[in-house]
């Protein structure tokens, strides 16, 4: 009864073929997939980016007007912007939401320890609840300088 299995070839003669086709037509259904996909604009996201002016400031009282915008350049409204201690020191964290022109003014007083002549304060954004946006890199850092 095996050696008649043994012996038959009949059962790879067509199985070749049957995988090359088969590798054809899921390459094709899998280019069709990823067009489809990459047509969806809710499955992409925009990178977020935080433009702090001033750049440089020292120590003590300070006002940051942070303008958040997209990749292209864009501002962002209804982003909330959070700055904290980097290397320099802050007293808590400071939150604020960007306007209609994706400004937000954030009033900091960071401090420097002794023998510290430089320090930074992180800033982060929260996209809009809903948005295509995401902040996943790191932002433009403010430098903390004493004078």
């Amino acid at each position: 009864m095996f050696d008649a299995f043994r012996t038959d070839t009949r059962g790879i003669e067509g199985l070749p073929i049957r995988l090359v086709i088969a590798l054809v037509i899921g390459v094709a259904s899998l280019s069709v997939m990823m067009n489809m996909l990459t047509g969806i604009q809710g499955l992409s996201t925009t990178e977020l980016d935080v433009r702090p002016e001033p750049e440089v400031i020292g120590p003590g009282e300070a006002s940051l007007e942070l303008t958040v915008v997209g990749a292209d350049g864009s501002s962002v409204a209804d982003a909330t912007v959070l700055v904290s201690s980097g290397s320099a020191d802050l007293d808590g964290v400071r939150t604020e939401t960007t306007d209609e022109d994706g400004t937000a003014t954030v009033s900091v007083a960071p401090t420097l320890r002794a023998n510290q002549d430089e320090g930074t304060l992180v800033i982060e954004v929260k996209p809009p609840a809903g948005s295509g946006y995401v902040d996943r890199r790191g932002n433009t850092k403010v430098l903390v300088v004493r004078g």
